[in-house]
C-alpha cells in the first residue's frame, strides 16, 4: 500500500482524531482538498529532470503531440496572449481575437521532436502551433526570431 505524502498524512491523522462536524475536521478537509488541487498542477506532469512525465495530447481529438520526455517545463513571466482555440483558417483571418494569457508551457527545442503538430501562416513574427489532425489551435507558438524554441501551452493540451 502506498504511503500518504507527509503533509497529507498529517491532515488524515488530525481528521481521524477530530470529532465529526468539528472545526478541526472542516479545516483539515479543506487543507486536504487544497493539497490535492496543487498535486494535479504542473508538478504532477514534470519529472525530476524538468521534462514532461506524460504524453501530451490534443484536447479535442486526443492525437499525440509529444512523447513523454520530449519537452522541458517552463514558466514565461511576461504577458503571452494566445488567441482562443479555433480552426486554422479562423485563426489566421481573425482581426479581433479573443484568448488567454498563459504562462506554463512545454518548451521543445527541435521541431522534429513533435509527433503531430502543424503551423499557421506567419502572424507578425509568430507561427501558432495547431493539432495537425483536427487543426484546432493554437496549442502553442513559435517565434521566428528563435529557431530552437517551440512552446506548447499546458492549458491547451491534455496529458496521458
Amino acid at each position: 500500500m502506498a504511503a500518504c505524502p507527509p503533509s497529507l498524512y498529517c491532515a488524515c491523522a488530525v481528521v481521524a482524531m477530530a470529532a465529526p462536524g468539528s472545526a478541526i475536521m472542516a479545516a483539515a478537509a479543506a487543507a486536504a482538498v487544497e493539497e490535492e488541487a496543487e498535486a494535479s498542477g504542473p508538478e504532477e506532469l514534470v519529472c525530476a529532470r524538468g521534462r514532461n512525465r506524460k504524453a501530451v495530447l490534443c484536447q479535442r481529438c486526443s492525437s499525440r503531440v509529444l512523447l513523454p520526455g520530449a519537452a522541458v517545463f517552463t514558466r514565461r513571466e511576461g504577458l503571452l496572449f494566445l488567441p482562443a482555440m479555433k480552426k486554422k483558417t479562423a485563426l489566421v483571418d481573425n482581426t479581433d481575437p479573443e484568448g488567454d494569457v498563459l504562462q506554463d508551457h512545454w518548451l521543445v527545442d527541435d521541431m522534429f521532436s513533435f509527433e503531430n503538430v502543424g503551423f499557421t501562416k506567419d502572424v507578425g513574427n509568430i507561427k501558432f502551433l495547431i493539432c495537425a489532425d483536427c487543426e484546432i489551435g493554437p496549442i502553442g507558438w513559435h517565434c521566428l526570431d528563435d529557431k530552437k524554441s517551440f512552446y506548447v501551452a499546458l492549458d491547451r493540451v491534455s496529458h496521458e
